[in-house]
């Protein structure tokens, strides 16, 4: 069997934009017509520039290739250019193709993905999702739903106890809020005493809401100093959240280990991390409890599958992260499903509106927790059709604010 074939879609994410405002997918094809589908996260550069870079990779590296030699293709693409170094840029077009060799492994095998690197474990995979505005929420502060707007929900000591029990009410029993967005360029910041207190009454409020039937995970993004962050954590324990992430930039994991050292509350850390290499320093300086690989820019399906190993030899759980398309879900819910330390999956929501119409057949949820597919390979396929109907054609969305807040 050989790769002979490559196609990307760049899918414009209809508002509310939830997961993102574009996605990146890749499909690649072998010689008897087995399709794999892959998804790229989180590449820094424009969308149509990534699917150039996507396109020369496969083409000096992937056309050709055996699907079934996934830890030789990683080796070999990971040391192009004499990098051997955890590259956002690389990592995530690495990701997306490993992830359809995987598909493609699967469907050759008629087996899901997870009965190939060590079988089911959790037979449904508990669920989270963040607080995202209700449509009522944006009109009522003539908002659009951008990082600004979704701020003032999570800032809202009103709006978001409010948005939290309708969550609850649909099936969640964990929820994922940041309390002191935006985020900028210039972090991480001393926060003010009124960003402390209002973060403290946001988080307080979403307990008395939703009570002991939701756990709460607090979102943050690598806002704080270190000395600001464990202010937070010590305002925030009395309410038990179920993790404080990446209090601090993931750029110093020594300093994030500080802030693990000075709170009762677990740290989460890994969206921006690639590699085994870079969670393994993670690990070593107890700077993380909780994993959270983004499958689509971490390295892929296997590399998550070694943290996974290495966490658990620490005690740690995974959480893999969500910010992303339908392909990185379904690549994320095949890992969880053979991880005897997962410990929770995000969600888009409920995986509806448009997110459903991206799958062929979407992907299951039922009362909070997300039942795995026993189809071969990821288990979902894209829609083509539907992804080719939404071209994309913007330029890279803005997550940082331009200035220091």
């Amino acid at each position: 069997m050989k790769i002979t074939d490559l196609k990307t879609y760049v899918v414009a994410n209809p508002p509310p934009h939830y997961g993102g405002p574009y996605f990146i997918f890749l499909k690649l094809t072998t010689n008897d017509r087995i399709e794999g589908f892959g998804e790229v996260y989180g590449v820094p550069f424009r969308p149509d520039k990534v699917t150039q870079l996507i396109e020369d990779v496969v083409e000096r590296y992937v056309i050709g290739w055996d699907p079934f030699k996934i830890e030789r293709l990683w080796r070999i693409i990971y040391s192009s250019g004499y990098t051997q170094h955890p590259d956002l840029t690389l990592l995530g077009v690495l990701s997306g193709i490993e992830i359809a060799c995987w598909d493609i492994i699967g469907k050759a095998l008629n087996q899901p993905i997870y009965n190939l690197l060590g079988g089911r474990v959790h037979e449904k995979l508990r669920s989270y999702t963040y607080l995202y505005p209700a449509p009522d929420d944006l009109a009522s502060k003539s908002k659009t739903p951008d990082a600004l707007a979704i701020a003032d929900i999570f800032g809202d000591p009103e709006l978001a106890p409010k948005r939290a029990a309708q969550y609850v009410k649909q099936g969640f029993t964990a929820l994922k809020f940041d309390p002191v967005m935006p985020m900028s360029a210039f972090d991480p910041r001393q926060l003010s005493l009124e960003a402390l207190d209002n973060a403290e009454l946001v988080t307080k409020n979403i307990r008395e809401a939703v009570g002991s039937k939701c756990d709460l995970l607090i979102g943050t993004h690598g806002q704080m100093t270190t000395s600001s962050a464990i202010r937070l954590a010590r305002r925030l324990e009395p309410y038990d959240p179920l993790w404080f992430e990446e209090p601090v930039p993931p750029e110093n994991k020594k300093e994030m280990g500080r802030v693990a050292q000075f709170t009762r509350i677990p740290v989460a850390c890994g969206e921006r991390l690639t590699t085994k290499y870079e969670f393994a320093e993670l690990l070593e300086k107890q700077a993380a409890a909780i994993l959270q690989p983004a499958l689509a820019r971490v390295g892929g399906i296997l590399e998550a599958k070694k943290i996974a190993g290495m966490a658990e030899a620490h005690y740690a759980q995974i959480a893999p992260h969500l910010y992303c398309g339908p392909i990185e879900a379904a690549a994320n819910i095949q890992l969880a499903t053979c991880s005897s330390n997962f410990l929770i999956q995000e969600s888009i929501e409920t995986f509806g509106g448009f997110y459903a119409e991206l799958l062929k057949e979407p992907i299951k949820w039922e009362d909070g927790y997300i039942i795995p597919p026993d189809k071969p390979g990821l288990g979902v396929e894209l829609n083509e059709t539907v992804a080719a109907e939404h071209p994309y054609t913007g330029t890279i969305f803005p997550e940082m604010v331009n200035r220091p807040i």
